[in-house]
C-alpha cells in the first residue's frame, strides 16, 4: 500500500511539474504586442498604464500565486483521502465526528488569506479612484453601434467611430474589428478623464492595454482615467452584449506626443472658409398700370 501511495504521490508531481513547465513555455513562446490581442498568448496584455501595471502585479504576484497555493493543496488532500481513506485500505472506520484544532484551522485561514487579498484589492480599487488633476476630458458615448467621442476642453465637437471595413483594415495592415474610421486621439504621459455614457442601451469602454473599463449606461455618466507612457495604438471594444453589431464597435486610441496632438486640435479646430456672398439680381421695377378713364355719365 505504500509503494501505490507513493507512486500516485510521483504521479501527481509529474503532473504539476508538466503543467508548470507548459505554462511557462507558451508563455515564453508568444511575444505578446502591445495593445491588442495576441495569439496562442497567457496571461493578461502588456500594460501603458500606472493602473494597469499595478492591475498585473496584483494578478501575477498576489491572486496567482495564493490560487495556485490552494488548487494544489486540494489536489493533494483529494488524493491523500482517496488513497488514505478508501474502504480496502481502511475497513474499519474511525468513530471521532470532530476535531476542534482542525475547524478552527479551516476557518482561520481562509479568512487570513481573503484579508490579505483584500489589503492589496483596496489598494488597487483606491487608486482607479484617485485620479490626479486631468490634463483634459474626453467624452465617449455608445451608439448602436459605434462610438462618439467629443473634446468639450478642446471645442472639438462629436465625431463619429465606426469599424473600419475589412478590405480598408487589409489594405492597411491593421487588425479587422478592431481599427475604426476615427481613433480616439490623445497625448501621451498625459491624464486624460473619460467620461462614458449610453445613448440608446448599455454599452462599456474598455481598453485592455490602459487596465480600464466603464460601463456606458443611458441616462448616467460614469468617469474613468488614463495615463498612457508610450506611443502607440491601442484597441479595444465593447465590452457589454449591446445588440446584432455589438462586435463592430470597437475602440481604437491613438496616443501621439504633444506636439502632433496640438496639430491635430488645430486640424479639428480649424475654421471653415467663409461662404462667397451670393449675389441677389435685382427685382425688375414693377410696372405702373395707366388708369382707365371713368366713363361719361348719361
Amino acid at each position: 500500500m505504500k509503494s501505490r501511495f507513493q507512486g500516485m504521490q510521483a504521479l501527481a508531481a509529474g503532473i504539476a511539474t508538466g503543467a508548470v513547465t507548459a505554462f511557462w513555455s507558451a508563455s515564453a513562446f508568444a511575444a505578446d504586442l502591445i495593445g491588442q490581442p495576441t495569439d496562442g498568448a497567457m496571461g493578461m496584455q502588456p500594460g501603458v498604464t500606472p493602473l494597469k501595471h499595478d492591475a498585473i502585479f496584483f494578478h501575477n504576484a498576489i491572486l496567482l500565486p495564493i490560487i495556485t497555493g490552494i488548487t494544489f493543496f486540494v489536489l493533494g488532500l483529494l488524493i491523500w483521502c482517496i488513497v488514505r481513506f478508501n474502504k480496502r485500505a481502511n475497513p474499519v472506520p474511525a468513530k471521532w465526528s470532530h476535531n476542534t484544532p482542525l475547524e478552527v484551522a479551516w476557518t482561520l485561514v481562509p479568512v487570513l488569506i481573503l484579508v490579505v487579498i483584500a489589503v492589496f484589492s483596496f489598494k488597487l480599487l483606491f487608486e482607479y479612484h484617485d485620479m490626479p488633476k486631468p490634463y483634459m476630458t474626453v467624452k465617449a458615448t455608445g451608439y448602436q453601434w459605434y462610438w462618439g467621442y467629443e473634446y468639450p476642453d478642446k471645442k472639438i465637437p462629436e465625431f463619429v467611430s465606426n469599424v473600419l471595413p475589412e478590405d480598408q483594415a487589409k489594405a492597411k495592415g491593421v487588425p479587422y474589428r478592431l481599427a475604426a474610421t476615427q481613433p480616439l486621439v490623445v497625448p501621451v504621459n498625459q491624464t486624460i478623464q473619460v467620461l462614458v455614457t449610453g445613448a440608446d442601451v448599455i454599452h462599456a469602454f474598455a481598453v485592455p492595454a490602459f487596465g480600464v473599463i466603464m460601463d456606458a449606461v443611458p441616462g448616467r455618466v460614469n468617469s474613468t482615467w488614463f495615463k498612457v507612457d508610450r506611443i502607440g495604438t491601442y484597441y479595444g471594444s465593447c465590452r457589454e452584449l449591446c445588440g446584432v453589431d455589438h462586435a463592430f464597435m470597437p475602440i481604437e486610441v491613438k496616443v501621439v506626443s504633444q506636439a502632433d496632438f496640438d496639430a491635430w486640435v488645430a486640424s479639428k479646430t480649424a475654421a471653415k472658409p467663409a461662404a462667397a456672398p451670393t449675389t441677389v439680381a435685382a427685382a425688375p421695377a414693377p410696372t405702373t398700370t395707366p388708369a382707365l378713364p371713368a366713363p361719361a355719365a348719361h
